[in-house]
Protein backbone atom coordinates (compact mmCIF):
# COMPACT_ATOMS: atom_id res chain seq x y z
CA UNK A 1 0.00 0.00 0.00
CA UNK A 2 1.29 3.27 -1.08
CA UNK A 3 1.59 5.95 2.14
CA UNK A 4 -1.22 8.23 0.46
CA UNK A 5 -3.40 5.10 0.80
CA UNK A 6 -2.43 3.92 3.92
CA UNK A 7 -2.51 8.06 5.10
CA UNK A 8 -6.28 7.84 3.79
CA UNK A 9 -7.06 4.16 5.06
CA UNK A 10 -6.09 6.06 8.88
CA UNK A 11 -7.74 9.00 8.78
CA UNK A 12 -10.98 6.64 7.42
CA UNK A 13 -11.03 5.09 10.95
CA UNK A 14 -10.55 8.59 12.89
CA UNK A 15 -13.94 9.00 14.96
CA UNK A 16 -15.87 12.67 13.36
CA UNK A 17 -17.32 14.76 16.28
CA UNK A 18 -20.95 15.50 16.16
CA UNK A 19 -22.55 18.55 17.59
CA UNK A 20 -26.41 19.00 18.66
CA UNK A 21 -25.86 22.77 17.77
CA UNK A 22 -24.44 24.92 15.35
CA UNK A 23 -22.52 27.81 15.48
CA UNK A 24 -23.33 29.17 12.62
CA UNK A 25 -26.38 31.16 11.29
CA UNK A 26 -28.05 31.34 7.34
CA UNK A 27 -28.10 35.36 6.25
CA UNK A 28 -29.74 36.85 3.10
CA UNK A 29 -27.25 39.06 2.32
CA UNK A 30 -25.86 38.32 -1.10
CA UNK A 31 -22.27 37.05 -1.65
CA UNK A 32 -21.16 40.15 -3.22
CA UNK A 33 -21.75 42.16 -0.23
CA UNK A 34 -19.84 39.64 2.61
CA UNK A 35 -16.48 39.86 4.00
CA UNK A 36 -14.57 36.47 3.36
CA UNK A 37 -11.39 36.02 5.05
CA UNK A 38 -8.98 32.66 5.33
CA UNK A 39 -8.22 30.12 8.23
CA UNK A 40 -5.68 27.53 7.06
CA UNK A 41 -4.32 24.78 8.41
CA UNK A 42 -1.12 25.21 6.67
CA UNK A 43 0.97 26.70 9.74
CA UNK A 44 1.57 29.77 7.69
CA UNK A 45 3.73 32.47 9.17
CA UNK A 46 5.57 35.94 8.86
CA UNK A 47 9.36 35.74 8.99
CA UNK A 48 9.10 38.02 11.84
CA UNK A 49 6.23 35.59 14.11
CA UNK A 50 7.03 33.14 16.69
CA UNK A 51 7.11 29.57 13.85
CA UNK A 52 4.80 26.49 14.86
CA UNK A 53 6.44 24.34 17.24
CA UNK A 54 5.04 20.52 17.64
CA UNK A 55 1.75 20.77 19.68
CA UNK A 56 1.14 24.05 19.02
CA UNK A 57 -2.46 24.91 19.14
CA UNK A 58 -2.08 28.46 18.44
CA UNK A 59 -2.96 30.53 15.59
CA UNK A 60 -1.27 33.53 13.80
CA UNK A 61 -2.81 36.11 12.18
CA UNK A 62 -1.92 37.34 8.46
CA UNK A 63 -2.27 40.64 7.10
CA UNK A 64 -4.35 41.08 3.65
CA UNK A 65 -1.38 42.30 2.15
CA UNK A 66 1.14 39.65 3.66
CA UNK A 67 2.56 37.37 0.66
CA UNK A 68 5.97 36.57 2.20
CA UNK A 69 4.85 33.65 4.23
CA UNK A 70 6.84 30.34 5.46
CA UNK A 71 4.76 27.44 6.16
CA UNK A 72 5.92 25.50 9.42
CA UNK A 73 4.28 21.86 8.92
CA UNK A 74 7.30 19.66 9.92
CA UNK A 75 5.53 16.05 8.83
CA UNK A 76 8.02 14.32 6.69
CA UNK A 77 4.11 13.11 5.17
CA UNK A 78 3.58 16.97 3.56
CA UNK A 79 4.51 17.73 -0.20
CA UNK A 80 5.41 21.75 0.01
CA UNK A 81 5.91 21.48 -3.82
CA UNK A 82 2.76 23.25 -4.46
CA UNK A 83 3.10 25.79 -1.82
CA UNK A 84 6.11 26.66 -2.80
CA UNK A 85 5.24 27.15 -6.56
CA UNK A 86 2.20 29.13 -5.46
CA UNK A 87 0.99 30.56 -2.44
CA UNK A 88 -2.64 30.23 -3.38
CA UNK A 89 -2.52 26.46 -3.62
CA UNK A 90 -3.18 26.77 0.34
CA UNK A 91 -3.74 30.22 0.90
CA UNK A 92 -6.03 31.81 -1.91
CA UNK A 93 -5.61 35.14 -1.07
CA UNK A 94 -4.59 36.65 -4.68
CA UNK A 95 -7.91 34.58 -5.79
CA UNK A 96 -10.05 36.34 -2.84
CA UNK A 97 -8.70 39.70 -4.08
CA UNK A 98 -9.75 38.66 -7.73
CA UNK A 99 -13.59 38.11 -6.20
CA UNK A 100 -13.28 41.28 -4.72
CA UNK A 101 -12.38 43.47 -7.46
CA UNK A 102 -14.93 41.17 -10.03
CA UNK A 103 -17.97 42.54 -7.65
CA UNK A 104 -18.75 38.43 -6.79
CA UNK A 105 -17.78 38.75 -2.98
CA UNK A 106 -17.80 41.98 -1.09
CA UNK A 107 -14.74 42.39 0.69
CA UNK A 108 -11.82 40.61 1.43
CA UNK A 109 -10.87 40.97 5.64
CA UNK A 110 -7.93 42.80 6.86
CA UNK A 111 -6.56 39.87 8.48
CA UNK A 112 -6.45 36.08 8.05
CA UNK A 113 -5.19 33.05 10.14
CA UNK A 114 -3.42 30.52 10.33
CA UNK A 115 -3.48 27.34 12.64
CA UNK A 116 -1.16 23.85 12.45
CA UNK A 117 -3.05 21.15 11.46
CA UNK A 118 -1.27 18.53 12.15
CA UNK A 119 -2.32 18.29 15.78
CA UNK A 120 -3.99 14.98 16.56
CA UNK A 121 -3.75 15.19 20.01
CA UNK A 122 -5.13 18.87 20.24
CA UNK A 123 -8.74 18.85 19.35
CA UNK A 124 -10.04 19.46 22.38
CA UNK A 125 -7.79 22.68 22.83
CA UNK A 126 -8.64 23.62 19.59
CA UNK A 127 -12.43 23.35 19.69
CA UNK A 128 -12.54 25.01 23.64
CA UNK A 129 -9.78 27.18 23.45
CA UNK A 130 -7.68 28.81 20.26
CA UNK A 131 -10.64 28.10 18.04
CA UNK A 132 -13.26 30.42 19.88
CA UNK A 133 -10.25 33.14 20.38
CA UNK A 134 -9.80 32.87 16.39
CA UNK A 135 -13.58 33.07 15.90
CA UNK A 136 -13.54 36.07 17.89
CA UNK A 137 -10.97 37.88 16.03
CA UNK A 138 -12.83 36.83 13.06
CA UNK A 139 -15.93 38.42 14.22
CA UNK A 140 -14.01 41.27 15.58
CA UNK A 141 -12.94 42.30 12.04
CA UNK A 142 -16.65 41.83 11.14
CA UNK A 143 -15.60 39.05 8.74
CA UNK A 144 -19.24 37.52 7.02
CA UNK A 145 -17.40 34.49 5.34
CA UNK A 146 -14.83 32.17 6.05
CA UNK A 147 -13.30 29.98 3.62
CA UNK A 148 -11.19 26.78 5.45
CA UNK A 149 -8.11 25.48 3.62
CA UNK A 150 -7.07 22.27 5.00
CA UNK A 151 -3.80 21.46 4.75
Amino acid sequence: MSGDAAMRAYAATLPVPEFDTTAFTRSDTPLSERRVAIVTSAALYRPDQERFSQGDTGFRALDRTDRDLVMGHWSPNFDHTGFQIDLNVVYPIDRLEELAADGVIGDVAPRHFAFAGNQPDTVSELRLDTGPACAAELLADEVDVVIFTPV
